[in-house]
């Protein structure tokens, strides 16, 4: 099999899909993966594989000091210093290796829970905004699992609307203490954690950060809340009654805790989209493997049609997240190779990379937690009655696979964010998507050539063309909604969402088909199977890009003008349709075959 291509990641700026096309080889897919990395992924996957798993009753259980000593052994491996620089225990991973660690060790959502929180929005903001003190003193605990960390954001009336929160924090007439007082809701870890990252409003109007540890007179934990899923990771309350910490416990600067808490939130959200890939494909496995063993009317379920569907409707929908994953991943790191040496090492730097990228980090959050939603619930359904019942673990897939869609952002924030950062950076000329959707309307309105809509060849090329048709749709709906609502847009949250999921429709579609482009020319084995899952994405992507950009429409126009712009939204998406069932079928068999997904 011919080698991938060694060709330069092209470092794109964030959004910037939504307007650009890129060539296969300007992306990164994990099929690009060098000798290192891959190491990376078989040293996690082993650690899932022989750690975790056995341990998956113990967990769930909350048998005292499992989860501790899960993350411990994660430690050993260096598993939990990923993303911390060098100097102080860590590993200083590139953006793609600690993709690796994330997505193979979530195995079971419990622990990658766990995990997730504790190497990401628990330490990432001493990396990025600690003191040196405070990172010599913190750091080499937590790259090691010795002390497990927690984040305290949330409060009982302030979940999305983070920046009114009611915890108080006062300085000390000496300015040698602060006093902090008020009540964190819903932290991951609490009951486990030996630091907290806490935040609270300074006389209560500056938004700021704090590190307290576990042992601080006036905080108290409190008892572990009882939750429909990942029950077998430690979500608590904490109580702060003045709870006094050294002034030196301040993280970054008084009143810019805002800045650590949406920065860090991006990456949280970047890695849940990755852990659920994780999760799905375990989930995908399970699901393959009691098609084959299931036998009805004389044969195995995995040969009938309507369970093919179940099979290949995941694969499809993991592919897609996974591409979206890794080339967010390595745009990221080409970003910081372009950056001279010091620079490069500067973990600022790779705060400021995943920044640029939050539109896709965002996408990949809302994706990746309802594709796991969606294996999950076609996993109970392929087992039926079995898959209903706490005897199997589809019933726990199924429990566990909900929360992604609330933390780190509900999906409704999220979708909000996407469409509000892309308007933000058109606005700031970051973006020229007025140019583009200028040329799409102009497009709209010149004379149909002969060859518009003609019959396509096969999965890819219909898949070219649903691409293009599906980002046209995209920035027709945005021009019509921005030209109705100008900067009114913000307040019509239904029309931003529904340009969120047309935005999101195109990033997964091109990631899709450019990993399936590269597949082919490299002759690699599951090249079909590729081919066939980007082929049900494009259809999925068209009727629903067809659907969302009908209701934009409809909410910023009626009479004549409605009619007219229905009249180019059927123009725009002339896309012959493909033979889902065919492609369905070949996606299902080569689950089976390998009785896992394909890839």
């Amino acid at each position: 099999m011919p080698a991938f291509t060694t060709s330069p990641v092209v470092a794109a700026r964030g959004g910037s899909f939504l307007i650009e096309t890129r060539h296969p080889d300007e992306v990164f897919t994990p099929e690009d993966l060098n000798g290192e990395q891959r190491q990376v992924a078989a040293t996690a996957a082993a650690f899932a594989r022989q750690e975790i798993l056995p341990q998956a009753g113990a967990i769930e259980a909350k048998q005292p000091g499992v989860m501790e000593g899960l993350l411990r052994k994660a430690g050993e491996l260096g598993l939990t210093a990923v993303d911390i620089p060098e100097p102080y225990g860590g590993m200083g991973m590139d953006t793609v290796s600690s993709t690796l660690v994330t997505d193979h060790v979530s195995v079971l959502a419990s622990f990658s829970t766990a995990f997730g929180a504790h190497v990401g929005i628990a330490t990432l903001p001493l990396v990025w905004y600690g003191t040196e003190e405070q990172k010599q003193r913190y750091l080499p605990k937590l790259a090691t699992g010795e002390c497990v960390g927690g984040y305290g954001l949330s409060e009982a009336t302030s979940g999305s609307d983070a920046m009114h929160i009611r915890t108080r924090a006062k300085l000390s007439p000496d300015g040698a203490t602060y006093a902090l007082n008020g009540e964190k809701m819903w932290v991951t870890n609490a009951g486990i954690a030996g630091l907290y990252t806490v935040f609270a409003k300074i006389d209560g109007e500056k938004f700021s950060a704090f590190l307290i540890e576990r042992h601080t007179p006036g905080l108290t934990v409190g008892a572990e809340e009882h939750k429909m899923g990942i029950r077998g990771s430690s979500t608590c309350a904490l109580v702060l009654n003045d709870c006094r910490i050294p002034a030196g416990n301040l993280l970054g600067e008084a009143g810019k805790g805002h800045h650590i808490a949406f920065n860090v939130l991006n990456v949280g959200r970047f890695k849940l989209g990755v852990a659920c890939i994780g999760g799905a494909r375990h989930a995908l496995a399970e699901m393959v493997r009691y098609a084959k063993e299931r036998k009805a009317f004389g044969k195995s379920i995995a040969e009938f049609g309507l369970i093919q569907q179940k099979i290949s409707a995941s694969a499809a929908r993991l592919y897609a997240a996974e591409s979206m994953a890794y080339r967010t991943a390595g745009i990221i790191d080409a970003g910081l190779a372009m950056l001279d040496e010091e620079k490069a090492g500067d973990p600022v730097e790779k705060r400021r990379q995943i920044e640029e990228y939050a539109i896709e980090c965002s996408i990949l959050k809302v994706y990746g937690s309802e594709m796991l939603s969606l294996v999950s619930d076609e996993l109970v359904a392929t087992m039926g009655g079995y898959g209903f019942v706490e005897d199997f673990p589809a019933e726990r897939y199924y429990r566990d696979a909900r929360i992604n869609r609330i933390f780190e952002g509900t999906n409704e924030i999220n979708r909000l964010i996407v469409t509000g950062w892309v308007m933000k950076r058109a606005l700031k000329g970051q973006l020229p998507l007025l140019q583009a959707i200028k040329k799409v309307m102009d497009e709209a309105t010149a004379p149909l050539t002969r060859d518009s809509g003609s019959a396509q060849e096969d999965e890819r090329t219909r898949a070219s063309a649903a691409l293009a048709a599906a980002r046209k749709l995209a920035l027709f709906a945005a021009g019509v909604a921005s030209q109705r609502f100008m900067t009114a847009l913000e307040e019509q949250q239904e029309v931003m969402a529904e340009l969120a999921e047309l935005i999101a429709q195109v990033f997964a579609l091109e990631s899709a088909l450019l990993r399936a482009q590269k597949l082919k020319a490299a002759e690699h084995r599951a090249a079909d199977a590729a081919a066939a899952m980007t082929g049900l994405l494009a259809e999925e992507t068209m009727a629903l890009a067809e659907r969302g950009t009908r209701r934009v429409l409809a909410a910023c126009a009626e009479g004549d003008m409605l009619r007219t712009q229905l009249a180019i939204l059927r123009r725009l998406a002339r896309v012959t349709q493909g033979d889902t069932v065919a492609m369905s079928r070949t996606v299902a068999r080569a689950c089976v075959e390998q009785e896992r997904y394909p890839l």
